[in-house]
């Protein structure tokens, strides 16, 4: 007679599991096991741990810890001074991590320049996003306006990087990216944890979420790390060059970015704010502009 376990693994559809076993394996029915979950008590312990250690444990917990790893990066010195301290984490694991960047088609001539001295000096496979159908600006200012960052910033984000960042994680099947953002880049960022996970659940690393500018600049002089040559003329932070200006002494480091707006992230890392709203305000959109064709619908034919 089969035993009451056995039964019970059986339920689950899981002829792989041996009857004096009764756990599940790699093996087994791939149904039954979420792929990457973290309870909230299970997050809260494993950030009190992670806030302990320093950015390459944090790298090597990730590299053991998280399928489906990715970093996604601008090129940003922070993201620079991860790409190089994965390259040096010795053993057997992997640590060439794919990169994933998203071409808004607008970023700075240095910022392209940069991206092709990565791929020379670590070899690390870079993953290249553009806005969808547009490979150009032309196509890009055919599709959507010229200047649509001014006209409809929310729009801008959208279409150039939000939908970009949601197309390669569904492509590439990214279930954790390691991010560039630290605390002391202030904004939204200065209270953030070392893992935080989205409302997709994404799992998103800041592995160098502790340092502060001059501890990444720091390591970048001392390892030899290439950066983008706009460091040298005051940019702190690189994006767009429609939105980014050279940073004042005594100034936050982002704020440079989006100068003059109530502005600090992009909705890539804020998807409750700008990102949401565009949406919530496009479906509104499309749902009045049915009804007002139902409308005209009954009008003609009465």
């Amino acid at each position: 007679m089969s035993s009451p376990l056995f039964h019970k693994v059986d339920s689950y559809n899981q002829p792989t599991i041996r009857e004096e076993s009764g756990y599940a394996s790699a093996a087994s029915s791939q149904e039954s096991l979420t792929e990457i979950y973290f309870s909230k008590p299970h997050l809260k312990f494993i950030n009190a741990q992670l806030q302990k250690l320093e950015p390459q444990d944090i790298l090597r917990w990730c590299i053991t810890s998280l399928p489906g790893l990715f970093q996604t990066t601008a090129f940003g010195l922070t993201g620079l001074v991860t790409v190089d301290m994965l390259s040096k984490i010795d053993g057997p694991l992997k640590h060439n991590i794919d990169l994933i960047f998203l071409d808004t088609l607008y970023h700075f001539d240095e910022t392209y320049a940069l991206v092709d001295r990565i791929r020379r000096r670590y070899g690390t496979p870079v993953h290249v996003y553009k806005p969808a159908g547009c490979d150009n600006v032309s196509e890009f200012t055919a599709q959507h306006g010229d200047k649509l960052w001014e006209t409809n910033d929310e729009l801008y984000d959208y279409v150039a990087k939000v939908e970009p960042a949601e197309r390669a994680y569904s492509e590439l099947q990214v279930k954790a990216v390691l991010t560039g953002r630290r605390r002391s880049q202030g904004g939204k960022r200065g209270d953030m944890d070392i893992i935080e996970v989205d409302e997709a659940g994404l799992i998103k690393i800041n592995p160098l979420a502790n340092w502060s500018f001059a501890q990444v600049k720091q390591y970048v002089d001392a390892n030899d790390v290439p950066y983008n040559d706009l460091l040298n003329r005051g940019y702190k932070s690189v994006g767009d060059w429609h939105s980014t200006q050279p940073v004042a002494a005594g100034e936050d480091e982002r704020s440079g970015r989006w100068k003059g707006k109530n502005k600090t992230e992009c909705g890539i890392h804020n998807p409750k704010s700008r990102y949401t709203q565009f949406l919530q305000e496009q479906e509104m959109k499309r749902q009045n502009e049915d009804l007002a064709n139902a409308l005209a619908h009954v009008a003609l034919t009465v």
